[in-house]
């Protein structure tokens, strides 16, 4: 009421033109955003309870309830498949939790389930059955040589290759290949027949399954190095059922590239299968263990 009077009172003092600016100065003054930025920005805060927890925990069980994001800010797009054996899980109430988690956390996490009967089996009989199904389900490999090629003359070369073991029904834990002389990784062979061969369990469904990345310890990789050999006439007709019936497009690859078998005959076996580093398995016990993923 005051400010108006005050205006009356002016108005027969000023000008047109300095009644304007009066009159937008008023505004401004009597704006409630005067004075202020609007910022559009997303925060959050982190309880001295959630950092003493993080601090405190050492495994990887207990950091997927600490990384888990209620707010429903952030998502991403992960398969209908996860999303839906995740729904029980979700499903069942939790202490301290009034809100539904928007991402599975399996990403962060992820344990193997036990299979029954194996409960007596040591590590390192799970480590050589793990192995021998590695070898046994998958279909190609990372095979590496030492380059005879000009340029790279000396320098490790990596190809990948179709492998087989054996048939679906008879594994040997023998990887078997079908080459060609006009590959270069075969014509490094002729010259240093040492290579080693990478089966990774990414080709699976585990990984892929529970999202979880090649490199990651939890998708298990095997490394077999030995000596690369054609093979011997007696094992000819086994080599055909090998690798024909496992990738049967081979029988119609072109026979002017004089295509013809060779094996490997294995020395060393390192596996990777979980966090806590790489195991050495002896041949004679990968030889003996039978094909599980366990």
């Amino acid at each position: 009421m005051s400010v108006c009077c005050c205006q009356i009172q002016l108005r027969k003092r000023i000008t047109p033109i300095s009644w304007l600016s009066w009159v937008l100065w008023c505004s401004v003054m009597l704006s409630p955003a005067w004075g202020y930025v609007i910022v559009n920005s997303v925060s959050w805060s982190v309880t001295n309870e959630v950092e003493e927890e993080l601090d405190s925990s050492s495994n990887e069980e207990a950091l997927p309830a600490l990384l888990e994001d209620t707010t429903s800010i952030w998502k991403q797009s992960y398969p209908a498949s996860v999303y839906k054996e995740d729904g029980e899980m979700r499903s069942r109430p939790v202490a301290g939790r009034s809100k539904q988690i928007s991402s599975p956390s399996r990403m962060f996490s992820y344990r193997r389930e036990s299979v029954k009967g194996t409960d007596s089996i040591t590590p390192q009989e799970q480590a050589s059955r793990t192995a021998r199904f590695l070898t046994h389900y998958n279909s190609w490999g990372f095979l590496a040589t030492e380059s005879t090629q000009e340029k790279i003359q000396g320098v490790p070369f990596g190809n990948c290759l179709l492998v087989s073991d054996g048939p679906i029904n008879n594994s040997t834990g023998i990887p078997f290949f079908y080459v060609t002389p006009k590959d270069n990784t075969v014509t490094d062979l002729m010259k240093n027949s040492v290579a080693s061969l990478t089966l990774p369990e990414a080709e699976g469904e585990f990984c892929r399954k529970n999202i979880i990345d090649p490199e990651d310890p939890r998708c298990a990789r095997l490394t077999l190095t030995g000596q690369m050999v054609m093979v011997p006439p007696e094992e000819m007709e086994f080599a055909k059922q090998a690798m024909f019936s496992r990738h049967p497009v081979m029988r119609k690859w072109p026979r002017n590239y004089e295509w013809f078998f060779m094996k490997m005959n294995i020395e060393h076996i390192w596996l990777q299968n979980w966090y806590g580093g790489v195991s050495t398995i002896a041949v004679e016990e990968y030889f003996k263990a039978v094909p599980s993923k366990e």
